[in-house]
């Protein structure tokens, strides 16, 4: 199905008359654009409506213009009204509240007067096909970003140097950073999720970014050693395999000729998360799952959702997957496209790889090793 048919079934199914996205990556997920000015608040500053029949774009007066001609690729414009409110008179919610009838059932992603919340993620999988095509320029150009700041790294170099410079790398290829992690020696083997501080990177340091950009989220971790110790590749070298294991339960859940004993649905998130657990167990590392999450779905969220024991979520396809499995001090994570194959997005071909083989299942992948620098 296209967007607009996902919605037609979507409003029969559930009994609505009208669906409203106001958040940003509903927004974005279906005109292509952008609806956000400030960061803060819950919803942007325009919503995106559909009937059944007719798309309505409403916003204030500000920003109308500038979305029309801005942040509506995918819209052709005799597909679409627009239409305005003043600032001072009213507010986003209100004025969706105003455009539904007494008589209406109606639907948002934000809290309007009079409508439902829902939530939208089901709507959003699997990806299409222009989504596809935005997200391998993502993945590329964010694996570009981090990789080229990470060959330029020093042991002496603060995480908070690193983490700005992360930053300029993705924004210069018009790529926001909503999360921006890097652990120094000392900090990635204390923490999961080594937020930046002064502190020096030392003997490795793990860098994870999770960006953004037309709504789609990609999220990556390379691993750059110094003088690192001695355990370090064999962790990687077991985190790789664990992920490797996860989107190869990940394909066969998405596929039925690959999966067995099942009644010809989905298999679930849950299953791949029991995968998980088993190659952690298999590996040595029977509790590492327990000490952060293992990652999930990805798409217009940073994770659509986040596998957790008998997670009842269906594995849809074509999908892109973020799983990131941890071992004390190392972690393994791209964004990959599931389908009939498995396409790493976040991918640039010149990174360091090493083979790593799928726990009880029959795939070996190359996954990023780790990249050794001059101290």
């Amino acid at each position: 199905m296209d967007k607009r048919e996902r919605l037609e079934d979507y409003l029969e199914s559930n009994g609505f008359d009208s669906v409203w996205f106001a958040r940003p990556n509903g927004f974005a997920w279906l005109t292509g654009g952008n609806n956000v000015v400030d960061r803060e608040t819950d919803a942007g500053v325009a919503a995106v409506g559909y009937d059944g029949t007719d798309l309505r774009i409403v916003t204030n007066n500000i920003e109308a213009d500038r979305i029309v001609a801005e942040e509506l690729p995918d819209l052709d414009s005799e597909d679409v009204s627009v239409e305005q409110f003043s600032w001072h008179t009213t507010s986003l919610d209100e004025a969706i509240a105003a455009r539904t009838g007494a008589d209406e059932r109606a639907a948002a992603d934000i809290d309007v007067p009079g409508l439902e919340r829902i939530d939208p993620a089901p709507l959003r999988q699997p990806l299409t096909d222009r989504d596809l095509e935005r997200y391998r320029k993502l993945g590329r150009e964010t694996a570009a970003a981090v990789e080229s700041v990470c060959r330029e790294l020093r042991a002496d170099d603060s995480e908070h140097e690193v983490a700005s410079a992360l930053r300029v790398a993705l924004s210069a290829r018009d790529i926001e950073a909503p999360v921006v992690l890097v652990g120094g020696a000392e900090r990635a083997q204390r923490y999961r999720h080594y937020t930046p501080t002064d502190a020096e990177l030392g003997g490795y340091v793990l860098v994870s970014v999770t960006t953004q950009r037309a709504g789609l989220h990609a999220s990556c971790t390379r691993t750059v050693a110094f003088d690192p110790p001695s355990w370090l590749e064999e962790r990687h070298a077991a985190a790789a395999r664990v992920e490797t294991t996860a989107l190869a339960a990940t394909r066969a859940a998405a596929n039925a000729d690959e999966r067995t004993g099942t009644d010809g649905s989905a298999g679930t998130a849950g299953d791949v998360f029991a995968a998980i657990q088993r190659a952690y167990e298999t590996l040595g590392y029977p509790g590492e799952w327990e000490l952060h999450h293992q990652g999930g779905a990805a798409g217009f969220a940073g994770r659509e959702w986040i596998a957790t024991p008998d997670h009842e979520a269906p594995i849809t396809a074509p999908m892109a997957y973020a799983w990131n499995p941890t071992v004390e001090g190392a972690k393994s994570e791209d964004t990959v496209l599931v389908g009939d194959g498995i396409e790493p997005l976040t991918d640039t071909d010149r990174w360091p790889t090493m083979a790593a083989r799928a726990v009880e299942f029959d795939l070996e992948l190359e996954r990023p090793a780790v990249l050794g620098l001059d101290d």
